[in-house]
């Protein structure tokens, strides 16, 4: 059987360390949840759009997923602080848990949801 994947952007479109892009996710049962992707390290890196203290958006606008530093993903509600590389928990309310990560290939010039 073919591996079904679905094209969430092209990788032009994810600047290292930038704005990351937002897509929405089926989840069973019918409903929707957000979710992203982003550039670190030169690669590319796709979580659920949900802070692991409380499932609320991280964005501080859409988009916008890393620190001033560049160096993590921070949630815009109690500053709870993210590997982009991993989704572990570095600092905040979120300590010990992780960004629910997904998987994503990147191949011919997009970033594909597996």
């Amino acid at each position: 059987m073919a591996e079904t994947t679905r094209l969430i952007c092209a990788s032009d479109t994810l600047a290292e360390k930038g704005c990351g892009v937002r897509f929405e996710l089926p989840l069973e049962g019918g409903a929707m949840a957000s979710a992203f992707v982003v550039r670190y390290g030169g690669k590319a890196y796709a979580y659920l759009n949900r802070c692991a203290h409380v499932g609320i958006e991280i964005d501080w606008n859409a988009g916008e997923f890393f620190d001033d530093s560049g160096l993590y993903l921070i949630c815009s509600t109690h500053g709870a602080i993210y590997r982009p590389d991993s989704g572990e928990c570095m600092g905040g309310p979120c300590r010990g848990r992780r960004l629910q990560q997904l998987d994503i290939e990147e191949r011919d010039g997009s970033v594909f949801l597996k």
